[in-house]
């Protein structure tokens, strides 16, 4: 089947009667030469969320609609990492930095009218803190194992509150209160501002039974209750109206919003999971805007003067995981093969139109904490990756089993299956016989990985605030099942970095950690690539920020 039949028969299946014609309204308009004023925007996706109870997910398309329903007690400044005031209007620290108070805004409702207030602050951080051992997994909370280390009643294996940077939550009346660690953390603030520590209803988190359901074998969690699929209960500017999976999600204004009401009364998510169908969906005026644009469309965009291209800074990372549960990975020998054995210059350089840079360390350039010198240098050499197999005691060729995802682009990886071919090439001839798997982004390939399923997995990271720690203590400040390692010393040296109040102090910990990083190899990072955002050209008010799809807010965008 030919592309264009294949994304007219998606377009007609998932956008519905409503969807075109406001679709082929707009195409018309774009064919006059004039300019329309609407107040739908269709928005083009890579996938569907897998949940829309941003306190489980860690996935871009998740989170870039949840960021439209649930706020954060803190915000970050449109285009930057900055931290702002969000539900709280100002906050303090005590001098050992144990205690952080926020004062809360007044007034505000979630939108089902329970109102926001302290015990509603304290209700959420609890429930992280308390979720049931199904939840308590990489593949579900993600970011509070991440960010706070540990739960009220551990599922066994889990780390319990002696690990955990959450000590609990004190209301001071109505409108302040007290988030209560048990250690200094310099990222902590910037941390709480991300979309998977927006605020809930407690109402609703009661009423959809918000926690209830089984996880799969792959760490999959198909909720019996319907908090997370049809009951999201913020205090955001717009609310959930409707959603198919497969089909199309409808977002319309939050009656009970506290801010400014937004100009667009209808936004619409289509997941296009192919790069050039969701081009050619954009070029129809099917879609008004779309992310993860191919960077080879990059120059077509910029040439059409009905089309605008906002591109962010690289602020991603595309890298090969590697999981050390599953032999012979444990060995360091094998992972120092595995990255002299990956032609990563090649893939960096010609399958990113000239937006991705080599990767020789986790972090990317422009964050502080970036190592300059003392990096291991792994240059593509087959030959020294065959030695290094055999001084482990292997025969060659070594079987590894290699995953991959279908029905996605991400930044770092617009091709995943090309981005395989070519690693599986490289490291075939490097000593390796690599096996081939692959699986659905959604929601199996990413619950396996991060259930610790996959020996080899292509995978990355876009920032999610401007600090080392996003990046460095995330993914290895902790025992985790994605990459199945103990490491005490790198979980003291970031738990350091992390604690240092001194700036100064703070860059050199994170400098020596991400060398040290690059010499025991938990991934092989392989691209920093930026990404970007294209839409209509009378689309008004986006405004793209280095940290991809959040805080990227569709409440200040307008049409014609």
């Amino acid at each position: 089947m030919s592309a264009l039949p294949r994304r007219a028969a998606l377009i007609a299946a998932v956008c519905g009667v409503g969807v075109l014609m406001v679709s082929a309204a707009t195409a018309a308009h774009r064919e006059a030469g004039t300019v329309a004023a609407s107040t739908t925007m269709v928005f083009g996706t890579e996938t569907d969320p897998a949940l829309l109870d941003p306190s489980l997910v860690s996935d871009g398309p998740s989170l870039r609609v949840t960021d439209q329903i649930f706020q954060s007690l803190v915000g970050f400044k449109l285009g930057t990492t900055n931290v702002v005031p969000k539900l709280a209007t100002n906050w303090t620290t005590s001098k050992n930095g144990l205690a952080w108070t926020f004062q809360l805004r007044h007034g505000v409702k979630f939108s089902d009218g329970t109102a926001f207030d302290a015990n509603a602050v304290c209700f959420n951080f609890n429930r992280w803190y308390s979720f049931p051992a199904p939840l308590q997994s990489n593949a579900l909370s993600y970011y509070w194992s991440t960010v706070f280390g540990g739960f009220r009643n551990p599922a066994p294996g889990n780390p319990g509150p002696s690990a955990s940077l959450y000590k609990g939550c004190k209301a001071h009346g109505k409108y302040s209160v007290s988030l209560l660690l048990t250690r200094r953390s310099s990222s902590f603030l910037a941390a709480i501002g991300l979309p998977n520590f927006g605020i809930a209803s407690p109402t609703a988190l009661k009423r959809y039974n918000a926690d209830a359901g089984t996880v799969d074998a792959t760490g999959v969690f198909h909720p019996t209750g319907t908090f997370a699929t049809q009951n999201p209960v913020g205090t955001g500017p717009y609310i959930l109206k409707s959603w198919t999976v497969g089909s199309k999600l409808e977002l319309v204004p939050n009656p009970n919003y506290w801010g400014p009401k937004p100009s667009l009364t209808r936004v619409v998510f289509v997941p296009i999971g192919d790069t050039a169908a969701r081009l050619q969906a954009f070029q129809s005026g099917e879609i008004q805007g779309f992310d993860g644009v191919n960077p080879a469309d990059f120059a077509t965009i910029k040439s059409n003067s009905k089309f605008k291209l906002l591109q962010r800074p690289p602020f991603s990372v595309g890298y090969i995981g590697i999981n050390q549960s599953i032999p012979p990975m444990n060995n360091p020998l094998v992972r120092q093969a595995l990255a002299y054995g990956v032609d990563r210059k090649t893939v960096a350089t010609s399958f990113y139109a000239g937006q991705g840079t080599p990767a020789n360390q986790f972090l990317p350039p422009a964050l502080f904490g970036f190592a300059k010198k003392g990096v291991p240098d792994y240059s593509y050499n087959p030959t020294k990756s065959k030695q290094l197999l055999q001084q482990a005691g292997l025969s060659l060729p070594v079987k590894i089993d290699f995953w991959y995802p279908t029905n996605v682009s991400r930044p770092y990886m617009p091709d995943p299956a090309r981005n395989f071919q070519a690693f599986s090439a490289s490291l075939n001839d490097a000593g390796f016989n690599v096996v081939a798997h692959s699986a659905p982004w959604r929601p199996d390939y990413r619950a396996g990985v991060q259930a610790g399923k996959d020996q080899l997995f292509l995978f990355g990271w876009i920032a999610d605030f401007g600090d080392p720690a996003d990046f460095l203590n995330v993914h290895f400040g902790s025992k985790t099942a994605q990459f199945g390692f103990d490491n005490p010393a790198l979980f003291a040296m970031l738990a350091k970095a992390d604690g240092e109040p001194n700036y100064a102090k703070r860059v050199a910990d994170y400098q020596a950690a991400s060398v040290y990083v690059m010499k025991f190899l938990p991934v092989v990072p392989y691209v920093w690539a930026s990404s970007a955002v294209a839409l209509d050209a009378n689309v008004k008010g986006y405004v793209q920020g280095p940290i991809g799809p959040v805080n990227e807010p569709f409440a200040n965008v307008s049409i014609g």
